[in-house]
């Protein structure tokens, strides 16, 4: 059906077309089979939930994936396959991944509180606090706001969308740029070579580039850096004590799982590369956050529930510009439609070796956020069927609609 096509297309967004088919090899005798499953004990409650990681696992040919609920009624997790599959070692719930674009909320929120305290608004230009950075090509700073930022509405072109920077940072290029080092006027400046993909206020086209300034303009406004800010303001109050901004650290804290790869090659036989150590500056304020399910959750949580911003800065959070198929980009935490009807908000994240997502409904008051330690899926839409799952009790039969955030990155 059409709509089906639409939501198939976009979903490829969310998942930046990551692609490829077949299974990791796992330990023959550590086979991920129902049993094995079974014996984790979902749940009756997040039964659906377990058995759609379950089939994110098997079918979609990834080597784990793991997953944290919080709600009225308590605390769930669930995992299927490996966390290690040379080792056979299982997935923990207190394990550390990185989060990529998850990171989205946190620098939204910070520029929502700085406009709370009149030290920004929103309505400032880029040009306003970063003069002249913004230009090449058909941009133009003068033009663009701090909110058009926040709601990939800018027209700014994606740096990551470059195929030569791509190539590097999450292509065939990787393994010898994994540790390459990247500053976010570099970053910028990679966008500022293609014209924009539309006029500013114009139709929702998602860019890290975005976020890149966005974290250039908190260091602006405060003297401080985007990181900085966040631990300052978010981490520290939260008691987000697993949650890391590591800057140029290539590596994870423990524990981790690893992080598998297939560098964006679509051949069924590519090659799978172990991508847990990466340098991540290559996304920076768009997607450098380290954290875990439960860390994710509680911060979810907490805006969500309005303990981080006030009831103006709440509104324009929530406000957000369509993008098609009941999709919506708000500031930084965008909203979607499930197939039941339920609209939940978050954000998705992937980087090399990594698939994540956040989600929650509208009042605070139910989370989840899952991670994959593999970045290929032959049918995108058994990662969606995570949150179908568990916000729905059930995706949709097979052929149905699947709708996911419109993100990437």
């Amino acid at each position: 059906m059409q709509q089906r096509s639409v939501r198939t297309s976009l979903l490829a967004l969310t998942v930046a077309a990551v692609v490829g088919a077949g299974t990791l090899a796992a330990p023959a005798q550590a086979a991920d089979t129902a049993a094995n499953a079974a014996a984790r004990t979902a749940g009756p409650r997040h039964a659906a939930t377990q058995a759609a990681l379950e089939r994110l696992v098997e079918a979609g040919g990834q080597p784990g994936a793991f997953a944290r609920v919080d709600d009225d009624a308590g605390t769930w997790t669930g995992a299927a396959g490996f966390a290690d599959t040379a080792t056979g070692r299982r997935h923990t719930a207190d394990e550390h991944f990185r989060a990529a674009s998850n990171t989205k909320p946190f620098i939204a929120t910070v520029l929502l509180q700085l406009a709370a305290e009149g030290r920004l608004d929103l309505d400032d230009t880029v040009d306003d606090w970063l003069p002249g950075r913004v230009r090449g090509h058909g941009h133009d700073g003068r033009a663009i706001t701090l909110r058009q930022l926040l709601n990939h509405t800018s027209g700014i072109f994606n740096h990551t969308d470059d195929p030569a920077f791509g190539a590097r940072s999450s292509g065939a290029g990787f393994p010898a740029h994994r540790y390459d080092r990247h500053r976010p006027e570099d970053l910028v400046a990679v966008a500022m070579q293609h014209p924009p993909t539309n006029a500013p206020g114009g139709p929702p086209h998602y860019s890290n580039t975005n976020y890149v300034l966005a974290g250039m303009v908190i260091e602006k406004a405060t003297g401080h850096s985007y990181a900085h800010e966040v631990r300052r303001r978010i981490l520290r109050p939260l008691g987000l004590t697993e949650t890391s901004f590591p800057g140029n650290d290539p590596t994870l804290p423990a524990p981790h799982p690893v992080g598998y790869s297939r560098l964006h090659d679509p051949a069924p036989d590519a090659p799978v590369h172990d991508a847990t150590e990466q340098d991540m500056s290559w996304l920076g304020a768009a997607g450098e956050i380290v954290s875990t399910t439960r860390d994710l959750n509680r911060f979810h949580r907490a805006l969500l529930g309005g303990r981080l911003l006030p009831p103006a800065q709440m509104a324009e959070l929530r406000r957000t510009v369509p993008a098609g198929d009941g999709y919506g980009f708000g500031l930084g935490t965008d909203a979607v439609e499930l197939s039941c009807g339920t609209t939940v908000l978050g954000h998705t994240g992937r980087t090399n070796g990594s698939l994540s997502a956040m989600f929650g409904t509208p009042d605070g008051r139910h989370q989840l956020t899952f991670d994959v330690n593999g970045d290929w899926l032959p049918d995108p839409a058994l990662y969606v069927d995570v949150a179908e799952a568990e916000f729905c009790g059930a995706p949709p039969p097979a052929g149905g609609d699947r709708p996911a955030p419109p993100s990437a990155g």
